[in-house]
């Protein structure tokens, strides 16, 4: 039996539905499954413990957000484990974090901008400033985009709210105006303000879904596609063998099971035909060293600072 807790609407092309594609594939390995959508911060705790009670575990905290109600409700349900999606840590046996390695595609993202731009500066919008998840994803895509042009601008926008499109769109306006001509960026149901901004603007932009590709095929370059679905797949099947192994597990290139995600344009393609083949080979050369280990971005928060 798995439950899930969504931060959010599970109808959100992004984040949120991520999560729930991921819990339906635990549905159709024969787990038993519920979920509760748009949990506020106030219900975390006794959302938790209600699904413990009932038997649940996993229960899942499909947001960084859930970690600290995991860790304040595990000590007292230790034969219930809590997974925290995005999360950061843990604690004792039963409260683990996993996460994608946002620091592996927030630097290919960064590339990908930095390569494409034309005025030389590229900027991003993001939400929860400081969080390690943010600092791996923004700064990476920082230091992405100044691996392949040492000269280019970043620019980043951090806002209060993940689910505010209107935000995320005047702040695309904002970069824009300051001469950023690529756009990335880190949102959940705001993701769609980024994509709504490029496209009225004729600026090219990195989605997270391919809902994100229909809204504006010829502007999006790719997608930072989540794989929640195998990740959560791989943490639970991990966890059944006894094979999860400490408090943080983190899926990326070089990972068995799952990448956690990719970078895909549409479902079978990975970018806009818009690419040049060249630094599609130069963004695949950066996937194998990532692979190999031989490349390891370590973003700190000076790299995710805002501003440029």
């Amino acid at each position: 039996k798995v439950a899930m807790l969504l931060p959010g609407s599970i109808n959100d092309q992004s984040w949120n539905a991520a999560g729930y594609a991921g819990l339906q594939k635990l549905k159709d390995k024969g787990f038993e499954i519920a979920y509760s959508e748009n949990v506020q911060a106030a219900d975390h705790i006794e959302a938790m413990k209600d699904y413990a009670r009932r038997g649940f575990s996993p229960v899942i905290g499909h947001s960084g957000r859930f970690l600290s109600a995991a860790q304040r409700v595990g000590p007292d349900f230790e034969k219930t484990v809590f997974l925290v999606g995005s999360g950061s840590g843990g604690q004792g046996k039963n409260v683990i974090s996993v996460d994608i390695a946002n620091e592996q595609f927030g630097y290919l993202a960064g590339a990908l901008a930095a390569r494409m731009s034309k005025t030389g500066k590229v900027g991003a919008v993001a939400g929860l400033e400081g969080l390690p998840n943010m600092i791996a994803s923004m700064g990476g895509f920082r230091l992405g985009a100044k691996s392949v042009r040492s000269d280019i601008e970043v620019k980043i926008i951090y806002l209060q709210s993940m689910e505010d499109p209107a935000a995320a769109k005047e702040a695309v306006f904002s970069l824009i105006a300051g001469g950023a001509d690529v756009i990335g960026g880190k949102l959940n149901a705001g993701h769609a303000g980024i994509i709504q901004a490029a496209k009225e603007k004729g600026v090219y932009t990195i989605g997270r879904s391919l809902g994100h590709t229909a809204i504006a095929p010829d502007r999006v370059l790719t997608n930072i596609a989540e794989k929640w679905g195998e990740v959560y797949v791989a943490a639970v099947m991990d966890l059944k063998a006894g094979k999860l192994a400490g408090n943080y597990v983190a899926y990326g290139y070089n990972s068995s099971g799952t990448t956690g995600a990719d970078l895909l344009y549409l479902a079978d393609r990975a970018l806009n035909p818009a690419v040049p083949a060249a630094v599609a080979a130069e963004l695949e050369a950066l996937k194998k060293k990532m692979a190999a280990g031989e490349l390891k971005p370590k973003p700190t928060k000076e790299d995710a600072h805002s501003g440029a």
